[in-house]
């Protein structure tokens, strides 16, 4: 048994069990073909279930799978069969909360599938390499929204990706005079 809890990975399908945002963090599903066989079986097993009001538990291929259900997205988080439940609970909640701040409360696939880089960068500050980070929604929340800083920010405080997007823009302006 494992010291430090971990996630096998974490789901976000729509009502018809196709992908919004999904993340794996172990090697249990080798392929894509695999991964989007676990999404559709996972899928097929809760869809029956009333997970809206609070997450529900099940084990599922020698696997622990919390989820929960809003509007049109089923929210999931796997671990593996030794996992304590709890913390699966506490990371899925952190998640689903941090989507609904994100989303400024309107969560539905729409909302969602509009703000993915967002929903996808959620993730990233939750869970790293299957090692859990944060479970703070308010936390990761105001993470993933200062990622969002504005192209006047100066240069220390923006990610690389937008850092080579100013320094982009600024030769082209430079190129062009």
């Amino acid at each position: 048994m494992e010291l430090c809890p971990s996630i096998k990975n974490i789901l976000l399908l729509d009502s018809e069990g196709k992908r919004i945002a999904v993340k794996y963090y172990s090697d249990d599903w080798p392929t894509n073909a695999a991964k989007e066989a676990f999404e559709k079986a996972i899928f097929t097993k809760t869809q029956k279930t009333n997970a809206r009001t609070e997450a529900e538990i099940t084990m599922f291929e020698n696997y622990v799978v919390v989820y929960k259900f809003v509007q049109d997205l089923h929210f999931f988080v796997t671990g593996g069969e030794n996992e304590n439940e709890i913390i699966l609970a506490t990371v899925l909640q952190g998640f689903f909360d941090a989507v609904g701040i994100l989303l400024r409360g309107t969560v539905d696939k729409k909302e969602a599938l509009e703000n993915l880089d967002l929903i996808l960068l959620c993730l990233d500050e939750i869970v790293d390499g299957g090692i859990i980070l944060e479970t703070d929604a308010n936390v990761i929340a105001g993470k993933v929204a200062s990622h969002s800083i504005d192209a006047g920010a100066p240069l220390s405080e923006q990610t690389i990706t937008q850092a080579l997007a100013t320094a982009r823009e600024h030769l082209t302006r430079s190129l062009l005079k």
